[in-house]
């Protein structure tokens, strides 16, 4: 059982709506802090995967998503406090609009939700593009839509340095919330979008000489020190000394004592809750990365395999091209290699897999199906998976354009709020493979048990090869 009880300087930046700025000054202002000597940790509110590689381009360290949804208000709690430890300041980036989550009708697992639940002060981000007093009702608005609201200050975005002075006085007098400051209009700095949000950082040019341009800009237009007191001035973490235990026992004594497990990652395979593998670290693994399009073979000494979501029809070509490390992933498997595989290595798996173009490319074909281009959003949202068995629920997010001529039936998945339910999910004694993405915390156990099989084969390969050496 782990003990928090320590303090953390924090505030959670958030909107009125998507399209507000909320990333791109989350990053800018991540840049300033970094500029001044101070180490922040960032957090995603919500399930979202690309706006944290952007946070991470700046701190060069990873960044973390907080989801009340997937983890509820205790363990969304301890794992802020666990990631936050050793921080000067903690900047949370919240998602949407402030008050949307679930099912799109509910505050339930929005950024006010992470807000009330870390007990963190947040600050509105206003777009203020074609308003100029109407911005004093539009936050109105938010400060009273919820008598605790949490909203302890304001941003102004894309206001113009003449008229800033009246309109944030007026803010303050009328409203009584502080205004920390003003972001001109920067189109040099923006970041561009496509099919699944933001593109990633990798694919911006000159990304750090922005992010360093736009710190620049916000060390003259926003009140930082005020921010940093703000943040100073966040109480302890709500119900003072917080607990958690969890809902196993994560012993990491596993057969063989030992499991090492290859992770995909590179251009196509990128969406990686970062918790998720450090719980199979603590679980007992030994995490190696690989990459399906550059190279040959899975690493030697993999035990198991996780193939997660990102891109791969953007590099369909190249993906078909491996046939090396298909044939590599399709023997692998179907020799008792445990491996999950979700939402873009699901693709991965099928028989073929149709690119943006709708052109069809031979895939690994461990499952005998098609992953196909659909026209808009499938299946999009928050799901909570149930199985009849020692899992019981299973808590993810979907969120692709794109389907497959054969889902699975190893569970049965439900959207929180509403009606519908759906089968998905392939599922053996070896191999878990679907659309959603799974936040493993929302139930350890699933990180366990594939540890345990990522060890357990581990054993049986040495009693193959007595010879056999982890690491070689």
């Amino acid at each position: 059982m782990e003990e928090i009880q320590k303090k953390y300087p924090r505030f959670l930046l958030t909107a009125g709506a998507s399209g507000s700025g909320k990333t791109l000054i989350t990053c800018g202002l991540l840049q300033a802090l970094k500029n001044r000597g101070l180490t922040a940790a960032s957090f995603k509110c919500g399930p979202d995967y690309i706006d944290p590689m952007f946070h991470e381009k700046v701190l060069k360290t990873k960044a973390r998503n907080l989801d009340t949804f997937f983890t509820g208000e205790e363990m969304t709690r301890y794992l802020f406090a666990k990631n936050a430890a050793g921080a000067d300041i903690s900047v949370m980036e919240g998602v949407m609009g402030y008050y949307d989550g679930l099912g799109g009708i509910s505050d339930t697992a929005s950024a006010y939700d992470l807000a009330r639940v870390t007990g963190t002060p947040a600050v509105l981000i206003v777009n203020t593009r074609g308003m100029s007093l109407s911005v004093l009702a539009y936050i109105k608005g938010f400060l009273e839509y919820r008598r605790d609201s949490r909203i302890c200050g304001v941003i102004l975005n894309q206001m113009s340095a003449g008229l800033y002075p009246e309109i944030s006085s007026r803010i303050e007098a009328e409203l009584g919330v502080r205004v920390y400051g003003y972001v001109p209009k920067v189109t040099d700095c923006l970041i561009e979008s496509r099919h699944l949000g933001l593109v990633l950082p990798d694919e911006v040019e000159r990304l750090e000489e922005k992010l360093q341009k736009l710190a620049r800009v916000l060390e003259e237009s926003l009140d930082i020190e005020g921010l940093l007191k703000l943040a100073e001035a966040a109480g302890p973490l709500p119900g003072g000394k917080l607990q958690y235990s969890g809902n196993v026992q994560l012993s990491g004594n596993f057969p063989g004592n030992s499991a090492t497990i290859a992770v995909a990652r590179d251009e196509a395979f990128c969406f990686i809750y970062e918790d998720n593998l450090q719980l199979l670290r603590e679980c007992g693994a030994r995490i190696v990365e690989f990459s399906p399009i550059h190279d040959r073979h899975i690493p030697a000494e993999a035990d198991g395999l996780l193939l997660y979501g990102g891109y791969p029809e953007l590099y369909s070509r190249e993906l078909s091209a491996n046939t090396t490390m298909l044939a590599d992933v399709r023997g692998k498997i179907a020799g008792g290699m445990p491996c999950m595989a979700e939402c873009g290595g699901f693709m991965y798996l099928h028989r073929t897999m149709e690119d943006m173009e709708k052109r069809k490319w031979r895939m690994a074909g461990v499952i005998d199906a098609e992953a196909y281009r659909t026209e808009k959003l499938t299946r999009f949202g928050y799901v909570e998976l149930e199985a009849a068995d020692a899992l019981e629920k299973i808590r993810g997010h979907e969120f692709h354009y794109f389907d497959s001529t054969d889902n699975g039936e190893g569970f049965l998945a439900r959207k929180p709020l509403r009606k519908r339910s759906w089968r998905c999910m392939h599922r053996t004694d070896t191999l878990l493979a679907g659309f959603p993405h799974l936040y493993y915390y929302s139930n350890p156990k699933l990180a366990e048990e594939f540890v345990k099989k990522c060890a357990g084969y581990h054993a049986g390969r040495n009693l193959e090869d007595p010879g056999a050496v982890q690491g070689k």
